[in-house]
């Protein structure tokens, strides 16, 4: 079990949702939360991505590990019934899962059917909704919820298609639901990293373009990596960015504010 390196989030209890492989980005915030002091339940897909995230969700010490994919009927309802009755409460929420058919994400947005297009926004957008209003009962001290976005959310990015539009209703949603949930001292945040090499990002076409485009930009002049978005989040979840809530933040270094 990994120990953690500070003490700034002890006590607090982390679901992080979307974590593939190594590569991905809520392992990254997984990390993060848990070197924090945090204790976390993270999540798989189904049984084949098991095998890939479990043996991670020991490397952080994860006392609840469940199976959950979204379209299934009753799978995210039972993921809060275990944290509701190993936990008693929720402090906060990493949704970091995204998906289309590929037809679909490969070709532009005219060609994109109803049905791809429902199930982007479903699972990249609507099931975080359905997240929030199953973890802010369990936030009866507040807490802080995170949903992962992109610069395409706001701007044209050529080969992005129909997750632009998904984005953007991601973020939109981000804002309302930080504008409804505030009175329970509930902080819900979008987070807009740079392009980073996770294996969803491998089914955009051109993405090594994207890379390099994005390294070019950034007035940093690199890109940034998972332990970068994680590191963020975990800072967002700390009382230093209490008063923080409803915006994207950008986890880029810099890239957003070059034309």
């Amino acid at each position: 079990m990994a120990e953690p390196a500070s003490s700034v989030l002890t006590g607090h209890k982390a679901l992080i949702v979307g974590v593939a492989n190594e590569h991905s980005i809520a392992w990254g915030c997984a990390k993060a939360f848990r070197a924090a002091g945090a204790e976390l339940a993270v999540t798989w897909l189904n049984d084949k991505a098991r095998g890939y995230v479990e043996p991670l969700a020991q490397q952080v010490g994860a006392s609840i590990t469940a199976p959950l994919d979204v379209s299934v009927p009753g799978q995210l309802e039972a993921v809060f019934d275990l944290i509701r009755t190993r936990w008693g409460r929720l402090d906060s929420l990493v949704h970091s899962i995204a998906s289309a058919p590929k037809e679909d994400l490969q070709g532009g947005l005219l060609d994109c059917s109803a049905e791809g297009f429902a199930k982007a926004m479903d699972v990249s957008c609507h099931s975080f909704v359905r997240m929030a209003k199953l973890a802010a009962p369990l936030m009866t001290e507040g807490g802080t919820m995170f949903a992962m976005s992109y610069y395409g959310a706001t701007r044209v990015v050529p080969n992005y298609n129909v997750m632009g539009p998904v984005k953007a209703a991601l973020e939109a949603a981000c804002r309302y639901l930080a504008y409804e949930l505030g009175d329970a001292g509930i902080r819900v945040h979008a987070i807009s990293p740079g392009p980073l090499k996770t294996r969803a990002a491998s089914g955009l076409k051109d993405f090594e373009l994207m890379l390099n485009e994005a390294a070019q930009k950034a007035p940093l002049g690199e890109l940034v990596d998972v332990d970068d978005v994680g590191s963020a989040c975990a800072f967002l979840a700390t009382d230093y960015a209490r008063r923080i809530t409803g915006g994207t933040i950008y986890v880029d270094g810099g890239a957003n504010i070059v034309a």
